[in-house]
């Protein structure tokens, strides 16, 4: 049966998210119910967006949604991408405001076989959580790229980028009791790197064309590799042998401000029980992936 996903994305940024709704539009076990996209220019972020979905002659609907985290100022205010969408086509109109309701409704008509899975700042799982709260136990799982908990690693910050993005929203979805609660954090996504160089080599497909043009913004404005964060998280999904995972309990950092979104992790536990990624084999990954994006 195919896994039945809602995807939301801060894609327009790091290049791993257009690589990740590459990788589900390619993968014959994904059906893609839609895309909802967050942080600043939120529409820009749903063209870009479309662009991977038309590459792939593929119509998804797609919702832009919060582009404010629910307390703290948005630290991503830009979707430097977006810079690209001269070059290729793309939708231009969306609906306005529903990104929450989108999903919600989704979710209620599919009981027990959704599973939302999260590669941005977490302000529309948040308010979705919070406007319906028995959407968690509705779900199927939520799958996020986010955290940072086991191996630390020298001159990477101990507070990560999603989950300190809206710390008030990670911290709703991280109480939340949902049948599957799975984090693949900073720690295990950093081992599966690409450099520029491999992945011009590597990123030949039709569908890997547009990403790839994306990925040149990123290479001149950022970093001169990629980081599989988010994919490796949406891989998961379809084969967890890729990582190996610990059971346990996180909560969110609220009170220090400096640490605002840090993921204290506690092992075993019964309440709020989550499933947190410890390791990947970074070469099998790579085979999965390319088997599935050519």
């Amino acid at each position: 049966m195919r896994e039945k996903i809602l995807l939301d994305t801060d894609i327009g940024m790091d290049v791993d998210d257009a690589v990740c709704l590459a990788y589900l539009l390619a993968h014959p076990e994904c059906d893609l119910l839609g895309i909802t996209t967050v942080t600043g220019e939120a529409v820009e972020r749903a063209k870009l967006a479309s662009v991977i979905c038309r590459a792939a002659g593929r119509e998804i609907p797609i919702f832009p949604g919060a582009e404010d985290p629910l307390i703290v100022e948005q630290k991503q205010k830009c979707a430097p991408q977006a810079a690209a969408l001269v070059r290729w086509d793309h939708q231009t109109n969306f609906p306005k405001g529903e990104a929450v309701e989108f999903m919600r409704k989704t979710i209620r008509a599919h009981p027990g076989e959704v599973i939302l899975l999260a590669i941005g700042p977490l302000t529309n799982l948040g308010l979705l959580f919070a406007v319906d709260p028995e959407i968690p136990a509705l779900l199927k799982g939520v799958v996020m790229m986010g955290g940072y908990f086991f191996h630390r690693l020298p001159e990477v910050s101990p507070v990560e980028w999603n989950a300190s993005g809206d710390p008030h929203a990670s911290a709703i979805v991280y109480r939340a009791r949902v049948p599957l609660h799975r984090s693949v954090g900073l720690d295990v996504t950093r081992q599966v790197i690409l450099t520029a160089e491999e992945v011009r080599r590597r990123f030949k497909s039709e569908l890997l064309r547009p990403v790839l043009d994306f990925a040149e913004i990123w290479f001149a404005g950022y970093y001169p590799s990629i980081t599989f964060h988010d994919p490796l998280a949406a891989a998961t999904i379809f084969d967890e042998r890729l990582c190996t995972f610990r059971q346990g309990s996180i909560t969110i950092e609220l009170e220090d401000a400096a640490y605002a979104g840090y993921t204290h992790w506690r092992d075993g536990g019964e309440e709020n029980p989550q499933e947190v990624a410890e390791s990947v084999d970074a070469e099998a990954y790579f085979r999965h992936f390319f088997s599935i994006c050519g």
